[in-house]
């Protein structure tokens, strides 16, 4: 099951996510997401636990809980849908 983790703190580090959640199960990846243009932390990232079982134990428990200073949003991943690519890209304006 791939989890949601947001409200991160830009200090938070793979390992940090890591060990929180595998005080709940076995996590088979994490992925923190990092801005394309400077490479630093949004906030967000993925978990990725095999057992669903162990990946709801973890969002029940770490949901809303105090995470290196900030209350963090923990939840199942939602599948990305097809158009959600950025919007205008290279100043292109559609009405001229």
């Amino acid at each position: 099951m791939k989890i949601y983790v947001g409200n991160m703190s830009y200090d938070t580090s793979e390992d940090d996510l890591r060990k929180a959640f595998e005080a709940h199960g076995q996590v088979d990846s994490i992925t923190i997401i990092t801005d394309r243009d400077t490479g630093r932390p949004k906030g967000f990232g993925f978990v990725e636990m095999s057992n669903d079982t162990e990946a709801r134990a973890a969002m029940d428990n770490l949901n809303e809980k105090d995470f290196m200073g900030r209350s963090i949003k923990v939840n199942e991943a939602r599948p990305r849908t097809e158009g959600r690519r950025g919007g205008n890209r290279g100043g292109y304006n559609s009405r001229y």
